[in-house]
């Protein structure tokens, strides 16, 4: 079995995550896999791990970008891939004018990933053409039914995104040398209670709602320190810097750390007393919800979307009440004197979202 997996670039991400775990997976079962993108970073290793890279860009917002039809159709005539996987809206467009114009015979069998819950139109509603559609979580599932009741039911198959729990283990503790590292870079988060709210420098993401936490908190407990892990958005930098300057404005400078984007997610996680979850809108999963839980580390989320999904699964004593600040600080304050810790993660694996994923193809390409 070949399978050609779409996305507009390998940047870094939870889709291009996933999608070198499907790639990598493949590889190791003895199939097929290639990748077309716009490149990036994460190229390297999707190559390393036995994928091929076809470097396409085929994301860009633009009736132009339409003009790569007709080639990527005989693109498809020269691979002849059985299984076809789209993961993002405008790549999706132009893969499926090509494959729908190709004849029936011809065809690779279609698989769409509804990664998450895009704003409701007929440009979206791409992602749910697919012969087979993937809906990453419960929400997401139910976000189809209710926005795309066209869709037939039995085409949707709900395939949890997963963790690894080996690279997420229970327990996990840094090395003494990343340690010293961290604390050398940050020195004012040495010998503190560490509070992490990660994810992109965006709105969304609910960084005003956790330093409205941290000027609560810090009046209650003296040894507690904020870190927001995540990199600026190219396109918002007006927001970060308006978060800089709140933070300066209020006194919180030596509270409150901003360590930019990381890779190291994992250990900075573990040496967290308290992970947070506060976006405004509703996300089709949360990856790092569940891999803090992974870790053992106590998260406190709004009870919405994939976060709340989880939450009440794992942790239903994480579930906080979108923006509602009272309650966010008391279960706060609760969880920092019990020094909650959350028992091991048996559910949401990696494996299962990959033997899920290659279930599907099998189960198409075995059909009529």
């Amino acid at each position: 079995m070949k399978v050609v997996q779409v996305l507009p670039s390998l940047r870094g991400g939870g889709v291009e995550k996933g999608t070198l775990e499907v790639g990598k997976y493949l590889v190791d079962n003895g199939y097929e896999s290639l990748v077309v993108s716009a490149g990036g970073p994460l190229v390297q290793q999707l190559e390393s791990e036995g994928s091929r890279h076809i470097e396409w860009d085929l994301g860009k917002k633009s009736l132009f970008t339409l003009r790569h039809i007709w080639a990527f159709r005989r693109f498809l005539r020269e691979e002849k891939p059985d299984i076809l996987h789209l993961r993002s809206r405008m790549p999706a467009w132009v893969c499926w004018l090509a494959w729908h114009g190709m004849p029936k015979h011809e065809r690779p069998r279609l698989v769409t990933t509804v990664h998450g819950l895009y704003s409701v139109s007929r440009y979206s509603q791409i992602m749910c053409r697919g012969e087979a559609v993937i809906a990453v979580s419960k929400t997401v599932e139910d976000y189809i039914a209710k926005n795309y009741p066209e869709t037939p039911q039995n085409r949707v198959h709900l395939v949890y995104r997963g963790v690894d729990p080996e690279e997420f283990p229970h327990g996990y503790e840094p090395s003494s040398e990343w340690r010293e590292g961290f604390f050398a870079q940050f020195p004012h988060t040495r010998g503190k209670r560490l509070l992490c709210l990660p994810g992109r420098l965006t709105r969304l993401k609910g960084h005003n709602d956790f330093l409205d936490l941290i000027d609560v908190l810090v009046r209650e407990v003296d040894d507690i320190h904020a870190i927001i892990v995540g990199g600026e958005d190219p396109k918002r930098k007006d927001y970060a810097e308006e978060l800089y300057r709140r933070v300066e404005v209020t006194g919180l400078s030596e509270t409150v750390t901003f360590t930019g984007a990381r890779s190291d997610i994992r250990e900075i996680f573990a040496i967290s007393d308290l992970v947070y979850s506060l976006s405004t809108k509703p996300e089709s999963f949360g990856r790092t919800v569940l891999e803090a839980l992974s870790l053992g580390r106590p998260v406190l989320g709004y009870n919405h979307g994939g976060v709340g999904e989880i939450l009440s699964r794992l942790f239903p004593a994480g579930r906080v009440e979108i923006s509602n600040a009272t309650e966010l600080i008391t279960r706060s304050l609760e969880c920092l004197k019990d020094q909650t810790s959350v028992g091991r993660v048996e559910t949401f694996y990696r494996s299962q979202m990959l033997e899920g994923t290659l279930a599907t193809y099998v189960k198409l390409t075995q059909a009529k």
